[in-house]
């Protein structure tokens, strides 16, 4: 193939079969359901780790400073973001981060908004807290989705309402928040002492001319009470080997997390994935342009030889797109069923919420050749309906 200099050699889809068969039912499936880049890792990250292997030493070793470092001066250089004031702490994962912010800064009962569809995760930990789960369903508008910020300022007015997980950019529909709405969004949590929480782990995978904007840049100079989840898992492909970390300014929210942290040993260090976070965020650049040159081609790709009754919903992040199969007339288990049969493993949208029904999410962080198998697959779907494929 030819394609970006970076990612010539984009790599057979990994299938862990096992678990397409739990999912789906089948192990030969196109696997397109997981929301990773299916691309070789940088090289700089790969010779970071391996240098780190060639130490031979594996034992405990403290964070070095310069990580926490390289990940602020790449937030100054691509998101014009400074950490100046900001608490920086390292965090095992996204949900880790959520799960134990539900847990410090709200009581079982209380609860707990999120913006389906959205993605998979937040409910659970929300329902494992024994909190309560309260829905701000986002609204279909045209091809796109917006915040409803009335049905917002509305729960979170309610004295039970305590915390807002927002998604930015959003998973599974591809939106990059504005300014105006964080801001909009910002104003009526602040006046409704509802904390938020902004998973912000996407950020990097803004497709030009669109722009990520950081929730701490809205929040700054409010009572607000919030924190960020950042870090490369989903940049770079590193969710098996790199920690995250929790950006916020509230020093409520950094004392309760970082006491939750020592209680539960959170906080130990993997040699290996100190040296690829680094490695990421000083010498990824080039790789990361590649990357989002090849999502914003297979885009493209898709739009152009999707069947005549099957959308894709405006994209302006991430490396998922969010399939709208509304138009073929099918409910939850028939659309499921045909997608199977017509060899892909999606995420159904019903798994983001019962707003994602008659949807489905893609990774489009593959090989071209890929993209055309989907589309070869889902043409043939189509005229085994009877609809309409494209010619």
């Amino acid at each position: 193939m030819t394609g970006p200099p970076a990612l010539e050699r984009l790599p057979a889809l990994a299938v862990d079969e096992g678990r397409l068969e739990q999912l789906f039912g089948r192990h030969d499936l196109l696997p397109l359901w997981i929301a990773e880049p299916y691309a070789p890792p940088a090289d700089a990250i790969r010779s970071a780790i391996e240098q780190r292997a060639s130490a031979a030493w594996y034992g405990y070793e403290t964070r070095p400073s310069s990580v926490k470092a390289a990940f602020w001066e790449w937030m100054r250089n691509r998101h014009g973001w400074s950490g100046d004031g900001l608490s920086t702490i390292v965090s095992p994962s996204v949900g880790t981060s959520i799960g134990v912010l539900i847990e410090e800064l709200t009581e079982p009962g209380d609860g707990v908004i999120i913006q389906p569809p959205v993605f998979t995760d937040f409910k659970p930990l929300i329902v494992a807290a024994n909190r309560t789960v309260i829905r701000n369903p986002l609204v279909i508008t045209e091809n796109a989705y917006q915040m409803d910020l009335d049905g917002l300022a509305h729960l979170a007015s309610e004295p039970a309402t305590r915390l807002l997980i927002l998604c930015n950019p959003h998973n599974p529909v591809g939106r990059l928040w504005s300014e105006d709405e964080l801001r909009s969004a910002a104003r009526i949590c602040a006046e409704n002492d509802v904390t938020v929480v902004a998973d912000e782990i996407h950020a990097d995978l803004a497709l030009p001319p669109s722009r990520f904007v950081p929730f701490a840049t809205v929040a700054r100079g409010t009572n607000l009470m919030w924190a960020a989840t950042h870090g490369p898992i989903k940049t770079f492909g590193l969710a098996g080997v790199c920690d995250t970390l929790l950006i916020t300014d509230s020093g409520g929210v950094a004392s309760r997390f970082k006491a939750a942290s020592n209680r539960l040993h959170l906080t130990r260090n993997n040699v290996f994935a100190t040296a690829a976070f680094e490695a990421a965020y000083r010498r990824g650049a080039e790789w990361l342009d590649d990357l989002l040159d090849l999502i914003e081609s297979n885009m493209n790709r898709l739009k152009s030889g999707l069947p005549e009754d099957i959308g894709v919903m405006d994209h302006q992040a991430t490396y998922l797109a969010w399939l709208d199969f509304r138009d073929l007339g099918l409910d939850v288990p028939e659309l499921a069923e045909w997608l199977t049969a017509s060899g892909l493993a999606l995420s159904p949208g019903h798994w983001f919420g019962r707003e994602g029904a008659g949807f489905a999410r893609m990774s489009i962080a593959v090989d071209p050749a890929t993209i055309d198998e989907a589309i070869r697959r889902l043409n043939q779907g189509c005229r085994r309906l009877g609809r309409h494929p494209r010619p």
